[in-house]
């Protein structure tokens, strides 16, 4: 007979298996809540992150630290405005091929007013993973903000279709659309 923590330790673990798989990224989980903030954007600068281990702002390059760790300091820049410093820490990732790494470039370059250069990444992206529904919001945004709403709209259906309906990404298209399913 299983005890009960040996239940839970097992349970645990099928559960954040599936939480980390590419479907659960692809639905947008990494926008569900602002990423955390460390001092990797409170006191680091010129695109370096806190390395809690050493207790110091290192280079990205130089850090060891894995793609999903760089991911989310480039993300925590990202959300906190530094997007030229976000995209120096995404130069850190092993895989640039990465949907999640492409679409964060988009985002960042979008954010920083090289709107044309982000939508260039939110396509690789999508070329990477055509269900990474995130990519898809983001783009469906950028399209909004250059007067392109029927192509946002477009984006908001393939979002819907790919099985994103109660997603963030859906929703904040959405918002961007006027809170109004027009298709």
């Amino acid at each position: 007979m299983i005890n009960r923590k040996t239940a839970l330790i097992a349970l645990f673990s099928a559960v954040s298996t599936f939480a980390l798989t590419p479907a659960a990224r692809a639905a947008g989980e990494d926008t569900t809540t602002p990423p955390a903030t460390t001092k990797t954007s409170t006191e680091c600068t010129d695109g370096k992150i806190w390395d809690a281990e050493k207790k110091e702002c290192v280079e990205p390059q130089k850090s060891g630290m894995t793609d999903d760790l760089l991911f989310e300091a480039a993300r925590e820049l990202a959300y906190a405005g530094q997007h030229d410093n976000a995209l120096k820490v995404l130069d850190a990732a092993r895989d640039q091929n990465s949907a999640r790494i492409l679409n964060y470039r988009g985002y960042s370059n979008r954010k920083a007013g090289r709107v044309e250069l982000g939508m260039t990444y939110y396509k690789r992206a999508l070329q990477a993973d055509e269900n990474y529904i995130l990519a898809r919001s983001y783009m469906g945004q950028a399209l909004f903000e250059q007067g392109e709403i029927q192509e946002a709209k477009v984006q908001l259906i393939e979002i819907r279709d790919r099985g994103g309906e109660n997603s963030w990404a859906y929703r904040a298209l959405l918002e961007t659309l006027g809170g109004i399913r027009q298709y």
